[in-house]
């Protein structure tokens, strides 16, 4: 999706641990689910979409220059499940052009560039 990978810290069995994924001047921090012999509760706590049947219990939300471009690049690596349109939240409010996509692992993200902001 544009991301450049900064660390990548890989298990014994191959499984990504955790990364961290830069993209312009924003961070992202990613790890696995967690495991039953995981230590810390938190971990262990943590359940990819994959593990509960499609459910997700969050998204992410970021801004980019242009919607269309970046989701052009993202087809490759994640499911676009609605598809770059505009929304016009009228003139108190903002317009902006989305799409939403589905990560390998299950995980939702919206894509927002924002084109007019409103009085609000």
């Amino acid at each position: 999706m544009g991301f450049e990978v900064r660390l990548r810290v890989d298990g014994d069995d191959g499984t990504v641990i955790h990364s961290e994924l830069e993209y312009g001047g924003g961070l992202v921090m990613v790890s696995q689910e967690g495991r039953p012999a995981d230590a810390r509760v938190w971990k262990r706590a943590m359940k990819s979409p994959k593990s509960l049947g499609g459910n997700t219990t969050q998204s992410i939300m970021f801004f980019v220059d242009d919607a269309d471009a970046h989701g052009a690049h993202a087809r490759s690596c994640v499911v676009i499940v609605e598809e770059p349109a505009t929304h016009d939240y009228g003139a108190d409010y903002w317009t902006d052009r989305s799409y939403g996509a589905l990560d390998p692992e299950g995980h939702m993200s919206w894509v927002i560039q924002r084109l007019s902001t409103g009085k609000a």
